[in-house]
């Protein structure tokens, strides 16, 4: 679980109620004009621009930002050392014996141990990265465009607040708050959809999409070191560039 997204979402949602709480109550920003101006515009937005299939993938994405393992690097330079040390002391053909959990190594391991050429490895382990980037780009995409038509129909509700307002000045401050009452929380509607929940997790996803890429990189670049035939030494020294300056290796670090 990725405790941060947990950490800024209870933050976010408890500051706007505590906000609220501090000097009114939660029934006043409750209106079901508003809600359904913001809330209906937002999602026939998502169903108007994205195919079904697509918007059946937005709730596992939204879950992501929250459910995800961090790619230990680190740990998969080890387990890329190892291979390289399994493959000098025996052969590249007996890395199709050793076990492998993560599915991206595991298929750049049965190329390597299949005796593909390294153009062919490249090729075949880009094109993976190369399909999950854009899966990426899809849900990450759906994202944005919450965040950005959750203002957009708020001032639409905005709109027809203030139209509703001004037919409706000759009957008394009741009808005049009501009117009010949609044009303004319309757009705190809009506000929080977009700040809160839309664009915060899309940036946090991509942030993931970006680690994920740079491991399935690091791994390309020990399996084409392994093919190589190079020192393994020599293998996690490359590694080692992935990596920040203070998880380096000891003596990559100068230490």
């Amino acid at each position: 679980m990725d405790i941060a997204t947990v950490i800024g979402l209870v933050l976010a949602i408890a500051s706007v109620i505590g906000s609220i709480l501090s000097g009114g109550s939660i029934g006043a920003f409750i209106d079901v004009p508003s809600i359904l101006v913001v809330g209906g515009g937002v999602i026939s937005a998502i169903f108007i621009k994205w195919p079904m299939e697509q918007i059946k993938t937005l709730v596992p994405v939204f879950m992501k930002s929250i459910f995800f393992t961090p790619a230990d690097n680190v740990a998969m330079l080890d387990e890329i050392q190892k291979l390289a040390d399994t493959a000098r002391r025996e052969s590249v053909f007996a890395l199709e014996k050793v076990p492998v959990e993560d599915p991206f190594l595991k298929k750049a391991v049965t190329l390597a141990a299949d005796n593909r050429p390294p153009d062919v490895i490249t090729s075949i382990l880009q094109l993976e990265i190369d399909s999950m980037e854009e899966r990426h780009k899809t849900g990450i995409s759906i994202l944005e465009n919450i965040g950005a038509d959750g203002p957009a129909f708020g001032m639409i509700g905005t709109l027809i607040g203030l139209v509703i307002m001004l037919q409706n000045l000759s009957g008394g401050p009741e009808q005049l708050g009501k009117a009010m009452a949609v044009a303004i929380l319309t757009t705190f509607y809009g506000a929080c959809i977009a700040n809160i929940f839309a664009i915060p997790v899309a940036n946090k996803l991509k942030f993931r999409s970006a680690a994920e890429s740079m491991k399935m990189n690091i791994i390309i670049a020990g399996v084409l070191g392994i093919v190589a035939g190079e020192n393994p030494r020599v293998i996690r020294e490359k590694l080692d560039s992935f990596l920040a300056p203070g998880e380096r290796t000891k003596e990559e670090a100068g230490e």
